[in-house]
């Protein structure tokens, strides 16, 4: 944690996943302000290096970061970070996870292998994380259990299930992960 200019605590989040799970859509929900966003429009050069398969109507990518504020209380302050989905851009990873105190797993059910390198990535750091399942348009045809036993989540990882457009359960998925961070046991 960190304290900003004004003197609020500063607590930064990661939000990861593959490509088109809604990492931007996610952080744009739920930040206060407009969030930044580095889209850019997919080209005639990301084909063959960038799978589209099941996101064949995404036009554009994040090619840096996504980057939102929530302002819990004067005192403390969220900065969400989205990171990029596709592999070309993971280098980045490194550099966002900075200072983070935790983070967020978006999954596709339609694509859960999407999601394996972002559970990888938090779980070889020993940073906490929640899993967000992402309903698009409320279709999803897997349980719960079956989700979990394919992203082969440990059982005190949190996992909530639902539509990330909605500012709701985007909150419910932050309070998770402050939840589980607070659960955690303190090393001295």
């Amino acid at each position: 944690m960190t304290t900003t200019q004004a003197g609020a605590a500063a607590v930064k989040i990661l939000i990861a996943g593959g490509f088109g799970v809604g990492k931007t859509t996610m952080v744009g929900a739920c930040s206060e302000v407009a969030p930044l966003r580095t889209e850019e429009y997919l080209t005639t050069a990301s084909v063959g290096v960038d799978d589209l398969a099941g996101v064949d109507q995404k036009d554009t990518t994040t090619v840096a970061l996504d980057f939102g504020r929530i302002t819990v209380s004067p005192e403390l302050v969220v900065y969400l970070f989205g990171t990029p989905g596709q592999e070309r851009f993971w280098f980045m990873w490194n550099d966002l996870v900075n200072g983070a105190l935790g983070g967020v797993v978006i999954a596709d059910t339609r694509r859960l292998e999407t999601s394996f390198a972002s559970i990888d990535f938090f779980e070889s750091r020993g940073i906490p994380f929640v899993v967000a399942i992402n309903c698009f348009h409320g279709a999803n045809t897997r349980t719960a259990g079956e989700i979990r036993a394919a992203l082969d989540l440990d059982p005190h990882v949190p996992m909530l299930v639902g539509d990330v457009r909605e500012r709701p359960f985007g909150r419910d998925v932050l309070l998770a992960l402050v939840d589980h961070l607070m659960a955690l046991p303190v090393a001295l």
